[in-house]
Parts: structure tokens; sequence; C-alpha cells
């Protein structure tokens, strides 16, 4: 049994002030796992005031003295790699595969790609008369979510680290375990005392206590539009910098030349990993009006093949749904597709044949979809894919642009260059191209409801940086 119920401050593991536990819930089994405590808002007041004594010193540290401790955090981490990889595939259902090849991994990944680019960063600029220099922001507020639990911690943790700052981390409720365990490595990596903590809670409770609080000076928040609006609001009034990566609804524009067994392989699978919990997930298939029938009809065929199953076996490609939340809100929007006139190419509703017990959903297509449905506009957050047909590209490139979000965009076509023409017109903060993955040193994040701000590699620096302009006679 995993035990969340004490908070990491200034380099001590100490009991909530409120008592309030819940228990941890495997959503593979509906069975506890162990036990997380609620924070309050006199536990994020002990530590930011950890976070705000620490500063003063930890931010004079030199960029070798931060080199050496990442490296040390990076070495600590790969002891306890297959400690973080069970955690994850207990507390949120990722494939155990999934967890080792991508979920674990990603924790490595952006610490080395930090490291990289602390070494590459030019700490001072002359213009003019004028040397500009970059200094740490202070102290930071991290709320992440639970679909990619040590990947969204660690992509904030490095940076704010590798920059100065120190951190009061807000951890998912639903996945608590990877982070605890990722104290613990830092507590072994030797990170002074104060300059990372960890409070657990809900978002009511700690994330609104970290958005408002006057003593912290800037708040990174992953998770859905509705919540990054109100941290922005709470942080408004200490007009603290917020810093958000939201919702998505991506669109995956298959061009009319493009190897259409190849894009519709690439474009299903890419859905359906981490049973379609990535808010970067190309959820918005659009396909020529002449393929649609072979397209629709060859994409039900893969994800026949993509059935949920246990996420402890090595051969499980999709695991459960995270929670019973989610699985209803999940079968709430399908009931809406079908509702508002969508047809199902596979899936739909219920839970899949022997899999009764565990938060298992169908994978699951609709055809025959318009992009002024409920399905083509809001974030699922699950295993459900839309297929909408386009005359043209003109076409393809308006569905695509007509939506509340602009996180990610796909386009599969015949060459690079055809894809690039069509990615340059579409209004979001990255695209895949031909089955491109994404890179760890290139800026992730999106325009309109899907934030503001970047992460990842150099990019991601800058958020956590203030600049300061100094003027020399």
């Amino acid at each position: 049994m995993y035990d969340c119920t004490r908070h990491y401050i200034n380099g001590e593991w100490t009991d909530s002030q409120a008592r309030d536990v819940h228990d941890i819930i495997n959503p593979a089994t509906e069975e506890s796992i162990g036990q997380v405590a609620y924070g309050t808002g006199d536990d994020v007041d002990r530590a930011v005031a950890s976070a705000r004594d620490a500063f003063e010193e930890y931010s004079q540290w030199s960029v070798d003295q931060r080199l050496e401790l990442l490296a040390n955090i990076e070495q600590a981490y790969l002891a306890r790699y297959n400690d973080v990889a069970g955690a994850i595939t207990a507390e949120m259902g990722a494939p155990v595969k999934l967890s080792q090849e991508a979920q674990a991994a990603l924790g490595v990944g952006h610490l080395r790609t930090t490291m990289a680019a602390l070494q590459a960063q030019e700490p001072e600029e002359k213009l003019g008369n004028s040397i500009v220099v970059k200094e740490p922001v202070g102290v930071c507020g991290l709320i992440t979510p639970w679909n990619w639990p040590i990947n969204q911690i660690m992509c904030k943790v490095a940076p704010a680290l590798a920059t100065g700052c120190t951190v009061v981390l807000k951890p998912s409720e639903i996945a608590p375990v990877s982070a605890t365990i990722l104290a613990e490595i830092l507590d072994t990596a030797g990170v002074p005392a104060g300059v990372f903590n960890l409070v657990h809670g809900d978002g009511p409770g700690v994330g609104a206590a970290i958005s408002a609080h006057p003593d912290i000076d800037m708040v990174s928040f992953t998770g859905s539009t509705r919540a990054g609006i109100l941290v922005a609001k709470a942080a408004a009034d200490t007009v603290k910098r917020v810093a958000q990566e939201l919702g998505g609804k991506s669109a995956n524009i298959i061009l009319e030349g493009a190897p259409l067994e190849e894009a519709m392989k690439t474009g299903v699978g890419t859905m359906f990993t981490n049973t379609g919990q990535s808010c970067n997930a190309p959820s918005r298939m659009l396909v020529p009006e002449s393929l649609y029938e072979i397209a629709v009809a060859t994409a039900a065929a893969i994800a026949e093949h993509l059935q949920p199953g246990d996420p402890q076996s090595p051969e499980t490609f999709m695991g459960p749904l995270v929670s019973e939340a989610q699985y209803n809100k999940v079968q709430g929007l399908i009931q809406k597709g079908l509702d508002e006139g969508a047809v199902l190419a596979c899936g739909g509703l219920g839970k899949p044949e022997g899999l009764e017990t565990g938060y298992y959903a169908k994978p699951t297509i609709f055809r025959d979809v318009n992009n002024l449905m409920t399905i083509a506009r809001e974030e699922i957050f699950g295993p459900v894919l839309v297929m909408i047909p386009y005359k043209d590209i003109d076409e393809a490139i308006g569905i695509a642009n007509d939506s509340d979000y602009g996180l990610s965009g796909y386009v599969y076509g015949a060459s690079t260059e055809e894809a690039m023409a069509v990615a340059r017109r579409m209004r979001t903060g990255m695209v895949h191209i031909n089955g491109a993955i994404g890179e760890l040193s290139a800026p992730f994040g999106g325009y309109k409801q899907s934030g503001n701000g970047r992460e990842w590699g150099a990019h991601g620096f800058q958020d956590f940086l203030e600049v300061k302009a100094v003027m020399v006679v």
C-alpha cells in the first residue's frame, strides 16, 4: 500500500494540518492502493515560507552548482526508475510498457534536455550601454495533472531548479504516488531544504491557495481550461505571472495524396495512446470526401485491434480511464454524439466484454460528424475519435482552426513540403507532420484557450526568468 499522507516541506516529511485522508484508487481494479492526505491553506503557507527562505541562497547558486544538482537528481531518478513506472501504472492505469518506455522515461528526458539548455544558455546580453541579465522569477507554485504525471511535473520542476527558483508543487490528488516518489528522489539527490516542497491536495483546497498566495511569484498550471481560468483569476489580485498548458481538440488533416493506411494507423494509434487521455491527442480526423468511406473502414478495423486490457500485461496497449468520474464523462459525451446524429464506426457505450471491473471504455470512432457537434468541439479526454469529411484544403484548414483550442495539429501528406504548407496555416502551438513525434528540446504549448507560455527545453526556461536591464556609464 502506498502512503501519501504526509507533505514534504523544508526538507522534511510532515503531517497535514487537516488530517483529511482519501483512498488512492487503482482504476483497473477499483480497489484502494493507499491513501493521500489533502493539505490546507496552512500547509501551503508553511511550504511557501520555506521556499521563500531558501530562495535567497539558492538563487545565487552558479550554473555549475545547479548542473551538478540536476545530474545528482538524474542518478537518483534512474535508481528509482522502476518504482516510478510501477506507481504510474497503479495510480492512473497506464499500461506497463507505456509507463516504462514513455511515462517514466520522460522524467529522465526532461532532466537531460534541461541540463543541455542550461549549459547552452547565455547569461548576459549587451545592448548599447545596457547589460541585460536574466534572473530567477522567485517562488514558483506548480500545479500538475494526472494523465502524464511525471512528465508534467518534471517539465516544470527541472527548469525551475535550473534557473534558480524554489518550488511548491501540488500534484494531482488522483495520481499522488509518483510525485511522492519524486520528492524522495530529490531528497536523496541533495536538493537543499526548502528549494523543493510538495503539498498534496485538491484544487479548491491547495490549488486555490497556491494561486492566490501573495508570496508566490509565478504559477505554472497544467490541466483543463476551466480550471486554468480559475487559477488565472485567483492569481490576478497579486499580479503574479501565470503560465498555462490547458486543453486541446487537435485536428489531424489527411491530405489527398497521403499513404492512407499508414496515415490511419498512425492517427488512430496516436489518438488511443494513454487511452486518449492526452491534451494533444489528434481527436478530430479530417479526411477528403473522396477517401472518406475507405478511411473510416480502415480506421475502425485498426481500432478493433486496440482493445483495452490489464495494464499490468506487457501486451496491453490501452488501459482503463483514470477514474469513475472520467469514465462517466466519456460515456456522457459518447451518448451526446449519438443524440446529435453522429454514427458509430466502432465502439460505443459501455465497457468492453470481459472488463466489467475497472474503468474501461471501448475504443470508439464516430463517423458522419460535423464540426458543430459537441463531440467535435469539447475535449473528451478518452478513447473517442471523430472523423470529419472535407471538400478541399481550404475547408479542411477552416475546420481545423474553427476551435476554441489551439494546442496541436497533425498533417499527413504525400511529402513533407506539401504537409508543411498546411502546417503553416494551422493556428496551433505545435504541428506533427507525417507521424513525427514530439521533440523535448522544442517548445510545448498552444494558442487560444489551450493556454499561454511554453514548456520543454530552452523555451521552457522563459517563464521562470525575470529580465533585468543594467545601464552602465
